[in-house]
């Protein structure tokens, strides 16, 4: 992520012909790999990366947000790091500490080169060799962490100029970590800023991939304002799906300088299809871009509404979050919210009838003054094409930010719509939305009809 994104717009080029099958990589002993688009820690479990961006290259005395990010559900931590090509060079003893802080903490740590940032358009930013020749120099403490580490080469590798040759530079730089003894899981990320609007990273993903001698590639894509719909989310995403090629969204925002992107599809398509995501930033934003940090001054007890949203919204890191099982141990804590006011829920009571609907609504968090809501719609016996859900607030309370519907208000009579991807539900099926609320006195749950159409 860089401060402030720049984006010459969407490009339309050939679309992958093929698909590709790739099966289970000669990987060494212990360590994460790939295998039909899937990506499997050591034991042998399928890991879905569910976590957060953390900018410790600036901010290196916050060594206690990995012990929060942790405590708020997450199973992986993304780490800023710096080459000494742009900023001051991470040492090999301070990033031994940084894994060291994610071992502790029973977090995957994805470690990134920060300095590649648009290269090609920032005349400061480096080269992808440049970022390779870090990695080698730090060899010695990265060998031996194939359980836990993963090296993402370099953040957002050209800009929106020169982009051509990321396909060419990221297979060499591939092919010379392999060289170095790096058995690592290897992450790429896209180039223009990360969001591949060119499509240069998904119609070349085929042959970088293949360009590792391991077979143990995977590919990040940014989603910024380039993906401000569904439909361009569940496209992109999917022709990776349907190419047996690795994903994730290794950055995201709520909004950005560039657009608005929506966070609410990012989420669901990718909880839905197994890819991992890890959200920008834990804190310490400036810029411009401060709204992005999830927690105030790197305080885990004043998370932000992008913040809440991340982490304990609707396909979130708290709901969906498994702790790899290189860990052997139970599912990661959870937050503790701001005030002790225990969950409420109003459940479904009679059955359905046929075509019809029902809602749950339940405070999920609360604090002095605000709450999250979040509400469970569930399709009779029959199935449904859309919903919408009703009520009313008795005591002056307000619902605003909400995510997987869209809300509107008449005085304190609120409606609730399906958005378009969570409209259509098979008999018996649930989705859910969510939103954040304000309150003051008393926060009683209301009466909650649902209605499909």
């Amino acid at each position: 992520m860089k401060k402030t994104l720049s984006v010459a717009g969407a490009a339309l080029l050939t679309v992958l012909a093929a698909v590709f099958a790739f099966g289970q990589p000669a990987q060494a002993a212990n360590g994460f790999s790939v295998a039909n688009g899937r990506l499997y820690d050591a034991n042998g479990t399928e890991f879905v990366m569910r976590g957060v961006n953390h900018a410790h290259t600036w901010y290196p005395q916050q060594t206690a947000s990995f012990a929060n990010i942790k405590k708020l559900g997450a199973n992986t931590v993304r780490v800023v790091l710096a080459s000494g090509d742009r900023w001051t060079k991470n040492s090999a003893a301070d990033v031994a500490n940084v894994i060291s802080l994610c071992k502790a903490n029973k977090l995957i740590c994805v470690l990134e080169v920060h300095d590649t940032t648009g290269y090609g358009e920032d005349g400061a930013a480096t080269t992808l060799a440049k970022a390779t020749d870090y990695w080698l120099s730090i060899a010695d403490v990265l060998k031996g962490q194939e359980k836990y580490v993963i090296v993402n080469i370099g953040n957002e590798p050209y800009g929106n100029q020169g982009y051509a040759a990321w396909a060419t530079d990221t297979a060499n730089a591939i092919k010379r970590l392999r060289t170095g003894g790096l058995t690592h899981t290897i992450m790429v990320d896209a180039p223009n800023w990360g969001q591949d609007w060119s499509f240069t990273m998904r119609d070349n993903a085929g042959t970088v991939f293949n360009a590792d001698p391991q077979k143990n590639t995977v590919f990040s894509i940014h989603m910024y304002g380039v993906f401000d719909t569904a439909a361009e989310i569940s496209d992109y995403l999917g022709r990776f799906r349907t190419a047996g090629l690795p994903i994730v969204v290794g950055e995201f925002g709520f909004n950005h300088s560039d657009g608005n992107p929506d966070e609410d599809a990012i989420m669901a398509y990718s909880q839905a299809n197994g890819i991992g995501y890890l959200g920008w930033s834990w804190s310490g934003n400036g810029g411009g871009v401060e709204y992005l940090d999830m927690a105030t001054n790197f305080d885990p007890n004043q998370l932000t509404s992008w913040g809440q949203r991340i982490f304990n919204g609707a396909n979130g890191i708290k709901a969906t979050a498994r702790e790899a099982s290189v860990y052997a141990s139970t599912p990661p804590p959870t937050t503790t919210p701001p005030t002790s006011i225990p969950p409420t829920t109003t459940p479904p009571t009679t059955p359905p009838p046929s075509g019809g609907c029902t809602a749950a609504y339940t405070i999920v968090n609360s604090w002095q003054g605000g709450f999250q809501g979040e509400v469970k719609v569930t399709a009779g016996s029959a199935a449904i094409g859309g919903w919408s859900v009703r009520w009313t607030f008795a005591n002056g309370q307000t619902a605003s930010q909400a995510w997987n519907a869209t809300v509107s208000n008449s005085g304190s009579t609120y409606t609730a719509r399906n958005v378009d991807y969570n409209g259509r539900l098979g008999a018996g099926a649930s989705t859910t939305f969510g939103f954040i609320g304000s309150w003051n006195g008393t926060n009683p749950v209301p009466a909650v009809a649902c209605t499909a159409s």
